[in-house]
């Protein structure tokens, strides 16, 4: 009798494991072409969420800077706002570590997007003077 009971909760946990996976699976497979789909009509969009789901102006707002403006903006204040809201929500001291979570990332967001900027005016430069390679001589 008791054989019986084992292999029934057995057989009717393995198929709500089954309808579980299956369904994760197939919610997996929408986002996945929902977002391809986003992609391909928008391609700035895909840039638009680069560190973990933050957008530039969320990460501003988190700490309280203004946005990159032509891809300047001052590291130094966004420094310092950063290491005072990571300090006080450190989970040491009683913080959360949610919050410093999301102070971080939104620190990483700026730096992205002023990173990114950089690069782009250094590769219009490059293309406007001509591409002059860094030649190393050897003594």
């Amino acid at each position: 009798m008791a054989h019986r009971i084992i292999t029934q909760v057995v057989i009717t946990g393995t198929r709500v494991l089954g309808r579980a996976f299956a369904e994760a699976y197939r919610q997996a497979s929408a986002s996945q072409k929902y977002a391809g789909q986003a992609a391909k009509n928008n391609p700035a969009a895909a840039n638009n969420f680069a560190s973990s789901g933050l957008t530039l102006d969320e990460a501003c707002k988190i700490l309280n800077v203004k946005p990159p403006m032509g891809g300047k903006a001052n590291m130094d204040d966004v420094m310092e706002r950063f290491k005072k809201l990571f300090d006080v929500n450190d989970p040491k001291k009683g913080g959360s570590f949610y919050l410093q979570s999301k102070v971080l990332r939104a620190r990483e967001r700026i730096e992205l997007e002023v990173k990114e900027a950089v690069q782009s005016t250094e590769r219009e430069a490059e293309l406007k003077d001509g591409w002059k390679p860094k030649i190393y001589k050897e003594r």
